[in-house]
């Protein structure tokens, strides 16, 4: 099992900048993929970025160039900073880490959720 939580998120102005972090904790063999989601009310959860154990990211189109993801030499802790926030980037950000169990298929661990609150 994994653990995932998740803090930094708030309340921001438009143009502002939050910066999340996701703590994972457990068995993180096989964790070849760590990154965050966003559901906002009424809509599906999207990806925000996600980032490989060899460091490749990709982004969400519309937060790209404005988010980056990041995570610490150890890998357990994954980051992602947000500049010139808009409110449509009000959500609930998710942290996501994906293990590849081989026979098993892909399973998906996710953290509670952090509140992030974009003002106009």
């Amino acid at each position: 099992q994994v653990q995932l939580v998740e803090s930094g998120g708030g309340l921001v102005q438009a143009g502002g900048s939050l910066r999340l972090s996701c703590a994972a904790s457990g068995s993180m063999f096989s964790i070849n993929v760590m990154g965050w989601y966003r559901q906002a009310p009424g809509k599906e959860r999207e990806l925000v970025a996600r980032i490989t154990n060899d460091g490749a990211t990709n982004y969400g189109d519309s937060v790209k160039g404005r988010f980056t993801i990041s995570k610490d030499n150890a890998g357990n802790t994954v980051y992602l900073q947000m500049t010139s926030l808009k409110p449509e980037d009000t959500a609930v950000y998710y942290c996501n880490a994906v293990r590849n169990s081989g026979i098993l298929g892909f399973i998906n661990y996710w953290g509670q959720g952090t509140q992030v609150t974009v003002s106009s």
